[in-house]
Protein backbone atom coordinates (compact mmCIF):
# COMPACT_ATOMS: atom_id res chain seq x y z
CA UNK A 1 0.00 0.00 0.00
CA UNK A 2 1.01 3.56 -0.89
CA UNK A 3 0.51 6.28 0.80
CA UNK A 4 0.45 10.31 0.71
CA UNK A 5 3.77 12.70 1.63
CA UNK A 6 1.78 14.08 3.86
CA UNK A 7 1.21 10.65 5.78
CA UNK A 8 4.46 10.21 5.54
CA UNK A 9 5.65 12.96 7.28
CA UNK A 10 3.13 12.74 10.10
CA UNK A 11 4.69 9.32 10.98
CA UNK A 12 8.24 10.65 10.53
CA UNK A 13 7.01 13.31 13.13
CA UNK A 14 5.77 11.45 15.24
CA UNK A 15 8.81 9.01 15.47
CA UNK A 16 10.43 12.65 16.26
CA UNK A 17 12.34 13.40 13.02
CA UNK A 18 12.70 16.97 12.48
CA UNK A 19 10.09 17.48 9.56
CA UNK A 20 9.14 20.88 8.66
CA UNK A 21 5.36 21.96 9.52
CA UNK A 22 3.12 21.71 6.42
CA UNK A 23 -0.71 21.71 5.43
CA UNK A 24 -3.17 19.87 3.64
CA UNK A 25 -4.93 21.70 0.52
CA UNK A 26 -7.93 20.29 -1.57
CA UNK A 27 -8.80 23.62 -3.59
CA UNK A 28 -6.57 26.65 -4.37
CA UNK A 29 -8.43 29.02 -1.84
CA UNK A 30 -6.73 26.76 1.04
CA UNK A 31 -3.79 26.41 -0.37
CA UNK A 32 -3.33 30.55 -0.90
CA UNK A 33 -4.57 30.88 3.14
CA UNK A 34 -1.81 28.26 4.55
CA UNK A 35 0.87 29.97 2.12
CA UNK A 36 -0.29 33.50 4.39
CA UNK A 37 -0.02 31.74 7.49
CA UNK A 38 3.31 30.40 6.58
CA UNK A 39 4.54 33.73 5.23
CA UNK A 40 7.36 33.82 2.61
CA UNK A 41 8.56 31.89 -0.17
CA UNK A 42 6.68 28.23 -0.16
CA UNK A 43 6.72 24.89 -1.80
CA UNK A 44 3.21 23.87 -3.45
CA UNK A 45 3.28 19.70 -4.03
CA UNK A 46 0.90 17.23 -5.66
CA UNK A 47 -0.12 14.49 -3.69
CA UNK A 48 0.16 11.47 -5.82
CA UNK A 49 0.71 7.84 -5.46
CA UNK A 50 2.90 8.05 -8.23
CA UNK A 51 6.81 9.09 -8.85
CA UNK A 52 8.43 12.01 -11.33
CA UNK A 53 6.14 14.70 -9.66
CA UNK A 54 8.39 17.47 -10.13
CA UNK A 55 8.92 16.88 -13.70
CA UNK A 56 5.68 16.28 -14.68
CA UNK A 57 4.90 19.63 -13.03
CA UNK A 58 3.60 18.55 -9.61
CA UNK A 59 5.73 20.68 -7.90
CA UNK A 60 6.20 24.43 -7.68
CA UNK A 61 7.61 27.21 -6.00
CA UNK A 62 5.41 30.14 -4.60
CA UNK A 63 6.57 33.55 -3.55
CA UNK A 64 2.97 34.99 -2.34
CA UNK A 65 0.05 33.66 -1.36
CA UNK A 66 -1.37 34.35 -4.57
CA UNK A 67 1.26 32.45 -6.53
CA UNK A 68 0.50 29.57 -4.60
CA UNK A 69 -3.41 29.75 -5.64
CA UNK A 70 -1.98 29.60 -9.21
CA UNK A 71 0.53 26.79 -8.54
CA UNK A 72 -2.60 24.68 -6.74
CA UNK A 73 -4.77 25.70 -9.87
CA UNK A 74 -2.64 24.27 -12.20
CA UNK A 75 -1.52 21.31 -10.17
CA UNK A 76 -5.34 20.16 -8.62
CA UNK A 77 -6.66 18.21 -11.38
CA UNK A 78 -4.16 17.45 -13.47
CA UNK A 79 -3.16 13.69 -14.18
CA UNK A 80 0.36 12.32 -12.91
CA UNK A 81 0.98 8.72 -14.43
CA UNK A 82 -3.14 8.51 -15.03
CA UNK A 83 -3.60 9.57 -11.76
CA UNK A 84 -5.93 12.72 -10.71
CA UNK A 85 -4.02 15.01 -8.51
CA UNK A 86 -6.81 15.67 -5.94
CA UNK A 87 -4.62 17.77 -3.09
CA UNK A 88 -1.16 19.71 -2.80
CA UNK A 89 0.85 19.50 0.27
CA UNK A 90 1.70 23.50 1.05
CA UNK A 91 5.25 23.76 3.07
CA UNK A 92 7.83 26.15 3.61
CA UNK A 93 10.37 26.67 1.04
CA UNK A 94 13.86 25.95 3.07
CA UNK A 95 16.96 27.26 2.49
CA UNK A 96 19.12 24.19 1.41
CA UNK A 97 23.30 24.34 2.15
CA UNK A 98 23.28 20.71 1.29
CA UNK A 99 20.83 17.61 0.22
CA UNK A 100 21.54 14.22 1.09
CA UNK A 101 19.54 10.90 0.52
CA UNK A 102 17.86 7.98 3.03
CA UNK A 103 16.06 5.43 2.28
CA UNK A 104 15.36 1.57 3.66
CA UNK A 105 13.65 -1.02 1.38
CA UNK A 106 13.67 -4.74 2.55
CA UNK A 107 16.15 -6.49 0.27
CA UNK A 108 14.42 -9.61 -0.14
CA UNK A 109 17.70 -11.42 -1.79
CA UNK A 110 19.93 -10.89 1.85
CA UNK A 111 16.59 -11.48 3.54
CA UNK A 112 17.39 -8.60 5.57
CA UNK A 113 16.14 -4.53 5.74
CA UNK A 114 18.83 -2.82 4.03
CA UNK A 115 19.63 0.89 4.87
CA UNK A 116 21.17 3.24 1.87
CA UNK A 117 22.87 6.82 2.21
CA UNK A 118 23.90 8.85 -0.40
CA UNK A 119 25.34 12.27 -0.37
CA UNK A 120 23.91 12.88 -3.46
CA UNK A 121 20.78 13.77 -2.95
CA UNK A 122 17.68 15.21 -4.47
CA UNK A 123 17.30 13.56 -7.59
CA UNK A 124 16.38 10.00 -8.40
CA UNK A 125 18.33 7.28 -6.36
CA UNK A 126 18.37 4.66 -9.04
CA UNK A 127 20.27 7.76 -11.19
CA UNK A 128 22.74 7.97 -8.60
CA UNK A 129 23.23 4.16 -8.89
CA UNK A 130 23.44 4.00 -12.16
CA UNK A 131 26.17 6.53 -12.68
CA UNK A 132 28.05 7.06 -9.30
CA UNK A 133 27.69 3.89 -7.58
CA UNK A 134 30.32 4.55 -4.85
CA UNK A 135 28.07 7.47 -3.18
CA UNK A 136 25.93 5.13 -2.33
CA UNK A 137 26.76 3.42 1.17
CA UNK A 138 24.52 0.52 2.31
CA UNK A 139 24.06 -1.41 5.80
CA UNK A 140 22.12 -4.41 5.81
CA UNK A 141 20.51 -4.99 9.30
CA UNK A 142 20.16 -7.92 10.95
CA UNK A 143 16.70 -9.18 12.00
CA UNK A 144 17.62 -10.39 15.28
CA UNK A 145 19.36 -7.13 17.10
CA UNK A 146 17.73 -4.51 14.41
CA UNK A 147 19.60 -1.40 13.69
CA UNK A 148 22.49 -0.93 16.02
CA UNK A 149 24.11 2.45 17.21
CA UNK A 150 27.29 2.19 15.64
CA UNK A 151 25.92 1.42 12.51
CA UNK A 152 23.56 4.72 12.28
CA UNK A 153 26.71 6.59 13.34
CA UNK A 154 29.00 5.39 10.42
CA UNK A 155 25.74 6.20 7.97
CA UNK A 156 25.41 9.41 9.72
CA UNK A 157 29.46 10.09 8.91
CA UNK A 158 29.69 8.90 5.77
CA UNK A 159 27.24 11.64 4.63
CA UNK A 160 28.68 14.62 6.60
CA UNK A 161 32.20 15.19 7.57
CA UNK A 162 30.75 18.07 10.23
CA UNK A 163 30.20 16.12 13.41
CA UNK A 164 27.35 18.13 14.46
CA UNK A 165 25.60 17.13 11.08
CA UNK A 166 26.37 13.75 11.61
CA UNK A 167 25.53 13.13 14.39
CA UNK A 168 21.94 14.70 13.56
CA UNK A 169 22.02 12.44 10.89
CA UNK A 170 22.58 9.40 13.18
CA UNK A 171 19.56 10.24 15.23
CA UNK A 172 17.48 10.57 11.96
CA UNK A 173 18.10 7.20 10.65
CA UNK A 174 17.50 5.57 13.92
CA UNK A 175 14.77 6.74 13.65
CA UNK A 176 13.54 6.29 10.43
CA UNK A 177 14.52 3.16 10.87
CA UNK A 178 11.90 2.63 13.95
CA UNK A 179 9.25 4.38 12.14
CA UNK A 180 9.93 2.00 8.94
CA UNK A 181 9.17 -0.72 11.66
CA UNK A 182 6.48 0.16 12.98
CA UNK A 183 4.34 1.02 10.68
CA UNK A 184 5.20 -2.58 8.70
CA UNK A 185 6.73 -0.77 5.74
CA UNK A 186 8.73 -2.08 2.87
CA UNK A 187 10.09 1.18 1.58
CA UNK A 188 11.13 4.50 4.01
CA UNK A 189 12.48 7.12 2.42
CA UNK A 190 14.01 10.78 2.67
CA UNK A 191 14.97 12.49 -0.79
CA UNK A 192 16.10 14.65 0.44
CA UNK A 193 17.52 14.92 3.39
CA UNK A 194 18.94 18.48 4.03
CA UNK A 195 21.20 21.01 6.02
CA UNK A 196 20.50 24.69 6.18
CA UNK A 197 22.36 27.31 6.65
CA UNK A 198 21.87 27.13 10.42
CA UNK A 199 23.62 23.35 10.66
CA UNK A 200 20.35 22.11 10.94
CA UNK A 201 19.37 18.75 9.19
CA UNK A 202 15.60 18.03 8.10
CA UNK A 203 13.59 15.37 6.45
CA UNK A 204 11.62 17.84 3.41
CA UNK A 205 10.60 14.98 1.91
CA UNK A 206 8.76 11.77 2.95
CA UNK A 207 7.92 8.52 1.11
CA UNK A 208 6.91 5.15 2.60
CA UNK A 209 5.25 1.76 0.66
CA UNK A 210 3.21 -0.42 3.13
CA UNK A 211 3.36 -4.53 3.24
CA UNK A 212 -0.47 -5.28 2.57
CA UNK A 213 -0.10 -8.06 4.30
CA UNK A 214 1.12 -6.37 7.60
CA UNK A 215 -2.02 -4.08 7.53
CA UNK A 216 -4.11 -6.76 9.60
CA UNK A 217 -2.10 -5.79 12.81
CA UNK A 218 -1.77 -2.41 11.98
CA UNK A 219 -5.42 -0.30 11.53
CA UNK A 220 -3.70 2.68 12.24
CA UNK A 221 -1.73 2.30 9.43
CA UNK A 222 -4.42 0.68 7.05
CA UNK A 223 -6.81 3.44 7.36
CA UNK A 224 -4.23 5.65 5.28
CA UNK A 225 -5.24 3.46 2.33
CA UNK A 226 -6.80 6.62 -0.18
CA UNK A 227 -8.66 4.93 -3.03
CA UNK A 228 -9.19 7.87 -4.96
CA UNK A 229 -5.36 8.36 -5.07
CA UNK A 230 -5.10 4.42 -6.70
CA UNK A 231 -5.48 3.14 -9.86
CA UNK A 232 -9.06 1.84 -10.26
CA UNK A 233 -8.69 -1.12 -11.62
CA UNK A 234 -5.88 -2.08 -9.06
CA UNK A 235 -8.63 -0.87 -6.57
CA UNK A 236 -11.42 -3.30 -7.96
CA UNK A 237 -9.31 -6.32 -8.15
CA UNK A 238 -8.32 -5.97 -4.22
CA UNK A 239 -12.18 -5.51 -3.41
CA UNK A 240 -12.87 -9.02 -5.52
CA UNK A 241 -10.07 -10.85 -3.86
CA UNK A 242 -7.63 -10.65 -6.72
CA UNK A 243 -3.96 -10.01 -7.77
CA UNK A 244 -3.52 -7.69 -10.15
CA UNK A 245 -0.66 -5.47 -11.27
CA UNK A 246 -1.37 -3.81 -15.20
CA UNK A 247 1.68 -4.26 -17.64
CA UNK A 248 2.44 -2.49 -21.08
CA UNK A 249 1.79 -6.11 -23.27
CA UNK A 250 -1.04 -7.61 -25.72
CA UNK A 251 -1.11 -10.89 -23.87
CA UNK A 252 -3.56 -10.65 -20.82
CA UNK A 253 -3.14 -13.07 -18.41
CA UNK A 254 -5.60 -15.14 -16.34
CA UNK A 255 -3.42 -17.72 -14.02
CA UNK A 256 -4.07 -19.31 -10.50
CA UNK A 257 -0.94 -18.87 -7.90
CA UNK A 258 1.53 -16.53 -7.76
CA UNK A 259 4.36 -18.22 -8.79
CA UNK A 260 2.87 -19.88 -11.91
CA UNK A 261 2.03 -16.40 -13.01
CA UNK A 262 5.35 -15.52 -12.82
CA UNK A 263 6.59 -18.51 -14.98
CA UNK A 264 3.21 -17.74 -17.35
CA UNK A 265 4.72 -14.27 -18.32
CA UNK A 266 8.17 -16.14 -18.71
CA UNK A 267 6.91 -17.82 -21.07
CA UNK A 268 4.96 -15.27 -22.79
CA UNK A 269 8.25 -13.47 -23.39
CA UNK A 270 10.60 -16.42 -24.56
CA UNK A 271 8.07 -16.99 -27.07
CA UNK A 272 8.33 -13.60 -28.43
CA UNK A 273 4.71 -11.61 -26.66
CA UNK A 274 4.49 -9.31 -23.80
CA UNK A 275 2.06 -10.05 -20.82
CA UNK A 276 -0.19 -7.52 -20.20
CA UNK A 277 -0.73 -8.16 -16.45
CA UNK A 278 -0.36 -10.10 -13.93
CA UNK A 279 -3.01 -11.59 -12.38
CA UNK A 280 -3.56 -14.38 -9.84
CA UNK A 281 -7.08 -15.44 -9.32
CA UNK A 282 -5.53 -17.73 -6.41
CA UNK A 283 -7.20 -21.28 -5.75
CA UNK A 284 -11.17 -19.90 -6.23
CA UNK A 285 -13.27 -21.36 -9.17
CA UNK A 286 -15.74 -18.73 -8.12
CA UNK A 287 -17.56 -17.37 -11.19
CA UNK A 288 -17.51 -14.08 -10.13
CA UNK A 289 -14.12 -13.90 -9.74
CA UNK A 290 -13.26 -14.61 -12.84
CA UNK A 291 -15.54 -12.46 -13.96
CA UNK A 292 -13.92 -9.82 -12.28
CA UNK A 293 -10.87 -10.93 -13.67
CA UNK A 294 -11.90 -10.84 -17.07
CA UNK A 295 -13.37 -7.45 -16.70
CA UNK A 296 -10.07 -6.13 -15.79
CA UNK A 297 -8.32 -7.78 -18.65
CA UNK A 298 -10.37 -6.52 -20.95
CA UNK A 299 -10.52 -3.20 -20.55
CA UNK A 300 -6.97 -2.47 -21.03
CA UNK A 301 -7.25 -1.70 -25.31
CA UNK A 302 -3.89 -3.17 -25.58
CA UNK A 303 -5.15 -6.97 -25.17
CA UNK A 304 -5.16 -8.90 -28.16
CA UNK A 305 -5.67 -11.83 -26.98
CA UNK A 306 -6.38 -13.87 -23.47
CA UNK A 307 -4.54 -16.75 -21.74
CA UNK A 308 -6.08 -18.82 -19.10
CA UNK A 309 -3.29 -20.94 -17.47
CA UNK A 310 -5.06 -23.44 -14.42
CA UNK A 311 -2.86 -26.04 -12.24
CA UNK A 312 -5.34 -27.76 -10.71
CA UNK A 313 -4.14 -28.86 -7.34
CA UNK A 314 -6.53 -28.49 -4.34
CA UNK A 315 -8.42 -26.48 -6.70
CA UNK A 316 -9.91 -28.79 -8.93
CA UNK A 317 -9.88 -28.38 -12.77
CA UNK A 318 -13.72 -29.44 -13.66
CA UNK A 319 -14.50 -26.67 -10.87
CA UNK A 320 -12.53 -23.94 -12.63
CA UNK A 321 -14.09 -25.12 -16.37
CA UNK A 322 -17.13 -24.48 -15.36
CA UNK A 323 -16.41 -20.98 -13.66
CA UNK A 324 -14.70 -20.07 -16.95
CA UNK A 325 -17.76 -21.06 -19.26
CA UNK A 326 -20.21 -19.20 -16.57
CA UNK A 327 -18.03 -16.36 -16.65
CA UNK A 328 -17.97 -16.10 -20.52
CA UNK A 329 -21.25 -16.46 -20.62
CA UNK A 330 -21.95 -13.34 -19.16
CA UNK A 331 -19.49 -11.51 -20.82
CA UNK A 332 -18.61 -10.40 -24.73
CA UNK A 333 -14.84 -10.68 -24.71
CA UNK A 334 -13.83 -9.86 -28.44
CA UNK A 335 -10.32 -11.08 -28.60
CA UNK A 336 -9.51 -14.56 -29.00
CA UNK A 337 -9.23 -16.89 -25.89
CA UNK A 338 -6.71 -19.59 -25.29
CA UNK A 339 -6.93 -22.55 -21.97
CA UNK A 340 -4.53 -24.62 -20.90
CA UNK A 341 -5.86 -27.30 -17.84
CA UNK A 342 -3.79 -29.71 -16.23
CA UNK A 343 -4.30 -31.12 -12.59
CA UNK A 344 -6.92 -32.59 -10.64
CA UNK A 345 -10.04 -33.66 -12.59
CA UNK A 346 -8.39 -32.42 -16.03
CA UNK A 347 -9.95 -34.61 -18.02
CA UNK A 348 -13.16 -33.69 -16.99
CA UNK A 349 -12.27 -30.23 -16.91
CA UNK A 350 -11.41 -30.30 -20.44
CA UNK A 351 -14.24 -32.34 -21.33
CA UNK A 352 -16.84 -29.37 -20.26
CA UNK A 353 -14.88 -26.89 -22.12
CA UNK A 354 -14.89 -28.70 -25.25
CA UNK A 355 -18.53 -29.16 -24.88
CA UNK A 356 -19.33 -24.98 -24.78
CA UNK A 357 -16.74 -24.85 -27.91
CA UNK A 358 -13.43 -24.19 -26.11
CA UNK A 359 -10.47 -25.86 -26.64
CA UNK A 360 -8.51 -26.63 -23.96
CA UNK A 361 -4.78 -27.76 -24.02
CA UNK A 362 -2.92 -29.53 -21.11
CA UNK A 363 0.88 -28.34 -22.76
CA UNK A 364 1.31 -25.32 -21.30
CA UNK A 365 4.30 -24.26 -23.80
CA UNK A 366 1.42 -24.91 -26.31
CA UNK A 367 -1.09 -23.02 -24.68
CA UNK A 368 1.38 -20.02 -24.44
CA UNK A 369 2.54 -19.93 -27.69
CA UNK A 370 -0.88 -20.25 -29.26
CA UNK A 371 -2.06 -17.06 -27.23
CA UNK A 372 1.19 -15.02 -28.43
CA UNK A 373 0.48 -16.12 -32.56
CA UNK A 374 -3.36 -14.92 -31.75
CA UNK A 375 -2.01 -11.42 -30.28
CA UNK A 376 0.11 -11.21 -33.70
CA UNK A 377 3.89 -11.41 -31.99
CA UNK A 378 5.91 -15.21 -31.84
CA UNK A 379 8.69 -16.53 -32.85
CA UNK A 380 10.16 -19.02 -34.78
CA UNK A 381 10.20 -21.66 -31.82
CA UNK A 382 8.38 -25.17 -31.98
CA UNK A 383 6.07 -25.33 -29.14
CA UNK A 384 7.95 -26.99 -26.24
CA UNK A 385 11.24 -25.81 -26.99
CA UNK A 386 11.28 -23.58 -23.97
CA UNK A 387 10.31 -26.81 -21.35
Amino acid sequence: MNIHEYQARAIFARHGIPVPEAEVAATAEEAAAAAERFGGRVVVKAQVHAGGRGKAGGVKLASTPAEARGSAEAILGMEIKGIEVRRVLVAPAEDIASEAYVGIVLDRARRADTIMVSSEGGVDIEEVAATMPGAIRKVAVDPRYGLLAHQAALLGHHLYDDPGAARQASSIIAKLYAAYRASGATLAEINPMIVNPAGEVKAIDAKMNIDDNALFRLPGIAALRDTEAENPAEVRAREAGLSYIPLDGNVGCCVNGAGLAMATMDLVKYYGGEPANFLDIGGSSNPDKVVAALELITEDPNVKSILFNIFGGITRCDDVANGIVEATSRMELGVPVTIRLTGTNEVEGVAILAAQGFEAMVDMDRAVETAVRRAGGGTDSEPGDGR
